[in-house]
């Protein structure tokens, strides 16, 4: 009877611990590398974001795949390089063009969580394709709230282009925008992970703010806070900042209230370096030091983001040192979810949940590419500590990021065989990639417009 009574109180107390975790994928948008506290910055300070990298594992050599928005996203919704499938570029807000979107050959996150037994939602910035063919809800997702485009007004009424001013959407359908829109996203969040505690269904929330990118708008209480700041633009990037940094205090204060916590797997990222807003403002707003670049670069400022791991009930906090992409997130998700058995056999991501613990010791990577621009763009390579730089048709550079994060000192001259290694490897990677299937907005007319039903 004592063995009885103590086996049932063994099952009672395993769930938390047994049970598929909730999934919960944060994102900021054009977030500065230095610009958090717990990143080291000193003026913005961000306590919801610092509590969560207290429970979690701080990647220190963290990677998005790309440096900026759209590839990314690209990338964390298939775990692939986006360059396979040609997503290399920004995708115009054309809602009539049924090219220029992630591709509808890929399987996408949400569709192997949802085979998983995963309820899966996103909330926020979708920018991965504006016709409907292209939309969340026929990409995996179950539920859909946010702005499809690249960008949105902040405050409800402003006036701006087409694409920032365009409805917010509710599962296809228009739905207007009522307040500080990072807050309308906060809520939007907390309302789903409260819709589906208790469930016996797990899931899986794809939370993408579009703060802080541009424009610079800040709901008064912010901007008073930094009231000492006398860069305007900085204040109010610096209220933008405050303000998600509230909206996600909000939302994990939700996993507390329903006891989703322990056992809810949480990733945090920006989606690319602070922009170098320089030329445009007359000031660079944005903090990456002591990172070199911004966004758009393929410098270590570029693509190397805050990144964050957390799950109580199985990865103990502290720092991870070893170099780590946000393509990682896929399988990862569905290791964690006892189902690795549905990782497609084409990914560039790897599941972190044996070396974040401890039981690999080596790392998970061998390798990391990034390419803007297409074949003959801008390229970077890291091997081990090892990261190479080739411009185009520039000379390539070379840096040792174990002594030299900001990449001041060029190696090249120096170690001539490790520079050709590594072009030899760019060489071969990039013989699995193909251009770019559409163009970026900025970069003209783009090309699959011409394609348009």
């Amino acid at each position: 009877m004592r063995s009885l009574l103590l086996l049932a109180t063994l099952l009672l107390a395993a769930p938390a611990f047994a049970a598929k975790p909730n999934v919960l994928l944060i994102v900021a948008d054009d977030l500065g590398y230095n610009d958090l506290g717990f990143q080291g910055s000193t003026d913005i300070p961000t306590p919801n974001l610092d509590k969560l990298a207290a429970q979690s594992l701080v990647c220190t050599n963290g990677y998005v795949s790309h440096p900026f928005c759209s590839p990314t996203r690209a990338g964390i919704m298939t775990g692939r390089y986006q360059q396979r499938f040609g997503h290399e570029n920004n995708p115009a807000w054309l809602p009539q063009d049924t090219v220029a979107g992630l591709p509808l050959t890929e399987t996408t996150y949400p569709q192997l969580m949802q085979k998983a037994g995963y309820t899966t939602g996103a909330v926020g910035k979708w920018h991965l394709g504006a016709h409907p063919q292209f939309h969340p809800n026929k990409r995996g997702f179950d539920e859909y709230f946010g702005a499809l485009g690249g960008g949105h007004q902040y405050f409800p009424g402003d006036k701006g282009g087409v694409e920032y001013t365009i409805p917010l959407n509710r599962n296809g359908k228009d739905e207007p925008q009522t307040k500080y829109l990072t807050e309308q996203f906060g809520d939007e969040a907390s309302s789903f992970i409260g819709r589906h505690a208790g469930e016996s269904k797990p899931w899986m929330l794809y939370l993408a703010f579009n703060a802080p990118h541009t424009p610079l708008q800040a709901p008064q209480k912010w901007l008073d806070k930094y009231s000492q700041l006398t860069d305007k633009n900085r204040q109010t990037y610096a209220a933008m900042v405050s303000s998600m940094d509230e909206a996600i205090g909000a939302v994990l204060m939700q996993l507390d209230t329903t006891k989703q916590r322990d056992n809810t797997l949480i990733y945090f990222v920006s989606d690319n370096g602070g922009p170098n807003l320089q030329a445009k403002s007359g000031s660079n707003f944005t903090s990456n030091a002591p990172l070199r670049g911004a966004k758009g670069m393929v410098y270590e400022g570029g693509m190397r983001v805050p990144f964050l791991v957390s799950w109580p009930a199985k990865i103990k906090p502290g720092k991870y040192e070893q170099p780590v992409i946000a393509l990682d997130f896929l399988p990862t998700s569905l290791a964690a979810a006892d189902s690795a058995d549905l990782t497609p056999k084409n990914l560039d991501g790897v599941n972190l949940l044996p070396f974040l613990s401890g039981e690999e010791s080596t790392a998970p990577h061998d390798t990391l590419f990034w390419r803007t621009g297409g074949p003959g763009g801008n390229n970077a390579i890291r091997r081990g500590t090892m990261k190479l730089v080739r411009l185009g048709k520039a000379e390539p550079e070379l840096y040792d990021l174990s002594t030299d994060i900001s990449e001041s000192k060029n190696l090249a001259a120096e170690k001539p065989a490790v520079v050709q290694e590594l072009v030899a490897a760019i060489a071969e990677w990039e013989k699995g990639t193909i251009k770019p299937i559409f163009e970026s907005p900025k970069q003209g007319k783009p090309a699959a417009k011409k394609k348009k039903k």
